[in-house]
């Protein structure tokens, strides 16, 4: 029995090597890659079981260590192993745009994308730019709702100004919901928009993303330029 079973590993491992995840169902994802997590148990079974409870791949890679180890079969190790993932993943993407320039509303918005890979909270982050729109320097500089008074004008031109930034662009998400503006939103961006003219720093969009989508206000509002969303 382990005989087939370690050869049942090697003849899955094989197939992802010559053909990629081309016709693996989502269980099968799971089941190769807890191959390297838990070495001494049939994980197709616990693959079945993961896709089962949380209904996609997508919904497995977005639960949380807690209830990832709460599956029959898992652990808390393996919990973490396939938490890796999508945060290997956001590490991917957002390396390879190391060096962009967000010189248009889909440049920002593919940017900001990846960022929120797996988050089940608002984030809030400033990318700083220079007189051409190239990334000096983007940082997450809050963790929590973008209403909150943690979120204030000083800390995001503090980032701009140690950038020597010509201008910045601000992201937030709506984890679970649409990108759509609230009123909230808006006022906060008012808020940010007009401390930093005062300073003459610019704020040259502002990027809400969910549902994997986003909004720009730059788009959005025709008269972003007088700092007004109405």
């Amino acid at each position: 029995m382990e005989e087939l079973h370690k050869n049942h590993r090697q003849r899955l491992k094989n197939r992802f090597l010559e053909k990629g995840l081309e016709g693996f169902e989502d269980h099968n994802v799971l089941e190769l890659l807890l191959f390297y997590a838990i070495p001494r148990k049939d994980t197709n079974e616990i693959g079945h079981r993961l896709i089962k409870h949380f209904g996609s791949i997508s919904a497995v890679f977005e639960a949380s260590i807690e209830e990832l180890a709460s599956i029959e079969g898992m652990g808390e190790s393996s919990a973490a192993f396939i938490k890796l993932m999508p945060a290997i993943a956001k590490r991917y993407l957002t390396d390879e745009h190391k060096a962009a320039f967000l010189n248009s509303s889909k440049a920002a918005g593919e940017y900001f994308l990846p960022r929120f890979i797996g988050e089940r909270e608002e984030c809030v982050y400033v990318a700083c730019l220079d007189a051409k729109a190239k990334v000096i320097k983007c940082e997450l500089i809050h963790r929590g709702s973008f209403n909150s008074v943690e979120i204030n004008v000083r800390k995001i031109a503090q980032t701009a100004l140690f950038c020597n930034a010509a201008g910045v662009i601000i992201s937030h998400n709506h984890p679970g919901g649409v990108p759509l503006p609230s009123e909230a939103d808006n006022s906060v961006t008012y808020m940010i928009k007009s401390g930093l003219d005062a300073l003459g720093i610019e704020l040259y969009d502002h990027i809400i993303v969910g549902d994997k989508d986003y909004v720009s206000y730059a788009d959005t509002f025709a008269n972003w330029k007088e700092k007004t969303f109405r």
